[in-house]
């Protein structure tokens, strides 16, 4: 097997290399920059390269777009527009490079967000749960998916993402801190619902849409068993031996991350009703497991 990924430099795209690398698969791995491949399975490209000539991609089996600018920042007006933009531009690329494919690849994983659902404290959310518009983010992964309309000719998985867990990337380090410096606590009023899924986990799966011809359309990458703010503190605090009971104030979260803050106060009770269906078997599916499992990891590295 032969696979693309977009986007591979980022903290999904190097634990998604790895997988794959593991398991002896050739990797043709986009990027913005040349690089030198320092693997027999690795061969880069850049987007100018394919923009040109998409020979390279030939006999290319799967494509896996992770590209987009991080949300991990403060949004201003001009990181609002690069995170927007940075993912309506890879998407029309991939679909420039498979239109250009004599010999399509099977599916294309495209990455997406949970955040199309929008925010609710008591709703919950499956896989045909309607869009709802409710703040920038929602927005844009709105837009992102009305893009994936221009890749044609192959199967499509939209990649609904929930939190990722992993101990060197995403959020989980920061999230870490309070509890390793003994002064976690709930944030806000704890009882946003946090939908997250171990990045273990989401490699497995992302291989598991792949090898499933039948899963088609949107699949929701999150764990069966999200948990609240509190419920995730007061485990994190238990695997640590560290107190839980430090609360944050909203507001106090507002002035740090201004309008980043609505991902950290504002939650999504999302169920990956398809994942489930096809009896995906998550090795964490309770978060207790999955900090256990990143915690025990975090001490080894010392």
């Amino acid at each position: 097997m032969k696979i693309a990924i977009a986007g591979g430099s980022g903290f999904i795209g190097q634990h998604l290399i790895r997988y794959f690398l593991e398991r002896k698969i050739s990797l043709i791995l986009i990027s913005r920059q040349r690089r030198a491949s320092n693997h027999a399975l690795i061969r880069n490209v850049t987007w100018s390269d394919l923009k040109s000539d998409v020979k390279v991609m030939e006999g290319t089996d799967v494509i896996v777009n992770l590209a987009g600018e991080t949300i991990n920042q403060r949004w201003t007006n001009a990181a609002k527009e690069r995170i927007l933009q940075s993912r309506l531009e890879s998407v029309a690329q991939i679909a420039d490079i498979v239109s250009r494919m004599e010999k399509k690849p099977e599916v294309v994983v495209n990455a997406s967000g949970i955040s199309i659902y929008g925010t609710s404290e008591t709703e919950s959310f499956v896989e045909h749960s309607e869009p709802r518009v409710m703040d920038f983010l929602s927005g844009v992964v709105q837009q992102w998916e009305e893009a994936m309309k221009q890749i044609r000719g192959t199967r499509l998985v939209k990649l609904r993402l929930g939190l990722v867990l992993g101990n060197d990337g995403g959020a989980f380090p920061r999230m870490l801190l309070p509890y390793k410096l003994g002064v976690g606590g709930r944030i806000g009023s704890g009882k946003q619902v946090m939908s997250w899924i171990h990045i273990h986990d989401l490699c497995r799966l992302i291989e598991f849409c792949i090898q499933n011809d039948d899963i088609i359309e949107q699949v929701n990458a999150t764990a069966p068993h999200p948990v609240t703010n509190d419920e995730f503190g007061r485990t994190l605090g238990k695997v640590l031996h560290r107190p839980h009971l430090f609360p944050v104030p909203g507001f106090v979260m507002k002035l740090l991350f201004g309008e980043l803050s609505t991902l950290i106060l504002e939650g999504q009770k999302v169920f990956p009703y398809l994942a489930t269906e096809y009896e995906f078997h998550y090795q964490f599916p309770y978060i207790d497991m999955a900090l256990q499992d990143l915690v025990g990891k975090k001490k080894a590295l010392k």
